[in-house]
C-alpha cells in the first residue's frame, strides 16, 4: 500500500524545520495540516512557512481560500486527495504536515460527506443560541448523545454543524457518520514530536512576541478591514468566520475594536495558544500508532530531523 508521511505535534513544537529537512532528504513536498494557513493574508499569526521556504520546498494546501470564504474538514480531504495522488505517481512520498487533529483524524480514518452547508438554518440556530446560551448543546444532547461524547460545551461552531447534519437528514450525526466514514487507502506512517510542557510553553510565549514584532497587530488590522469591506467578498457575513476565531486575530480584533487593552490581548493570545498546545497533545495522544520523538531541550533542526529521520528509516523497512 502506498505509504504517507505525517509529522504532527502541538503549535511551536518545531514541526516546520524538520518537515523542509525530511522533504529535501526525501525529494519530495509538503502538505500542510493546518486548519487556519489555508486563509490567504493570515501569515505572521499562523506561522506558515516563509516565502523562501515555500520556494525551496513546494507546500499544498497553504494559501487557498480567503479569510471569509467557508472551508471544511471535508473540502480539505477533497483538495488533498489529488495532491497525494499525483505524489505517489510521480514516486514521492507525501510529507503531511500540522498540529488539526481533526484532519489528520479525517486523514487516518476517513469523513463522511454530510449535507452541504445551509447558511439560513445556521444562521436561525446561531440566534438561538445567542438568546439562550447552551440551548443547542442541550438540544444535541436531546437527540444524539453519542456526538456530545466528542464536542465541548462551548464549541459553538462543531454543534451547529452537527445539528444542521442531524435536522437535514432527519438522523443522528454519529450514525451517519458511522454508516459512511471510510478509511482512505493509504498507509500511514505517524512521527509526532514533544517536548517537556514548560519549556514548549517558553518557546510558545517568545514566538508570540515575535510575531508582534513581526507585525501582527497591521495583519489583523489589514484582514478585519478586508471582512467589513462589502465590496470585498459580494454579501454580509452572518456567522462569526472560523479564520477570525483563530488565536491572535480574535484577540487583537478586539483591541483594535477598543473592547481589551494591548496587554491583555496579548496575556490572551499566550494564554490561549498554550491551552492549544494542551488540548493538541491530550487529541493526539489518543491516537494510534504515533511514534514519538522528544524534543526536549533539542533547538537546532538537524539534530531533530536526526532522531526523525532514525525512526522513520525503522519504519519504511
Amino acid at each position: 500500500m502506498n505509504k504517507v508521511l505525517i509529522l504532527l505535534g502541538p503549535t511551536g513544537v518545531g514541526k516546520t524545520h524538520v518537515s523542509l529537512l525530511l522533504a529535501k532528504a526525501l525529494h519530495t513536498e509538503i502538505i500542510s495540516a493546518d486548519s487556519m494557513q489555508v486563509y490567504r493574508h493570515m501569515n505572521i499569526g499562523t506561522a506558515k512557512p516563509t516565502p523562501e521556504e515555500r520556494t525551496l520546498i513546494k507546500h499544498h494546501m497553504i494559501d487557498i481560500i480567503d479569510p471569509w470564504e467557508p472551508f471544511s474538514t471535508g473540502r480539505y480531504i477533497e483538495a488533498v486527495m489529488p495532491i497525494i495522488d499525483g505524489l505517489i505517481k510521480k514516486g514521492k512520498m507525501p510529507i503531511v504536515v500540522g498540529g488539526t487533529g481533526l484532519y489528520i483524524k479525517a486523514l487516518t480514518r476517513g469523513i463522511f460527506s454530510g449535507p452541504s452547508a445551509d447558511w439560513t438554518l445556521r444562521k436561525e440556530l446561531l440566534a438561538l443560541e445567542e438568546e439562550e446560551p447552551g440551548i443547542l448543546y442541550c438540544h444535541l444532547k436531546e437527540i444524539d448523545p453519542d456526538a456530545v461524547q466528542k464536542i465541548t460545551p462551548n464549541d459553538t461552531r462543531r454543534i451547529i454543524r452537527a445539528l444542521e447534519v442531524s435536522l437535514k437528514s432527519k438522523r443522528p450525526v454519529s450514525e451517519i457518520q458511522k454508516r459512511l466514514t471510510k478509511p482512505l487507502p493509504y498507509k500511514f506512517l505517524k512521527i509526532g514530536l514533544s517536548r517537556d510542557r514548560g519549556e514548549l510553553y517558553r518557546i510558545i510565549e517568545d514566538r508570540v512576541d515575535t510575531m508582534l514584532s513581526h507585525g501582527l497587530i497591521e495583519e489583523v488590522k489589514s484582514i478585519t478591514e478586508m471582512i467589513r469591506n462589502p465590496d470585498t467578498y459580494g454579501r454580509p457575513v452572518n456567522v462569526p468566520l472560523p479564520s477570525m476565531q483563530a488565536i491572535g486575530y480574535k484577540e487583537l480584533a478586539l483591541y483594535l475594536s477598543g473592547e481589551t487593552s494591548l496587554e491583555d490581548a496579548v496575556r490572551l493570545i499566550k494564554r490561549g495558544s498554550k491551552r492549544y498546545a494542551k488540548r493538541q497533545f491530550t487529541w493526539f495522544r489518543k491516537e494510534e500508532g504515533i511514534h514519538w520523538v522528544d524534543l526536549t531541550g533539542i533547538y537546532d533542526s538537524n539534530e531533530a530531523f536526526s532522531r526523525v529521520n532514525n525512526i522513520l528509516r525503522r519504519l519504511l523497512k
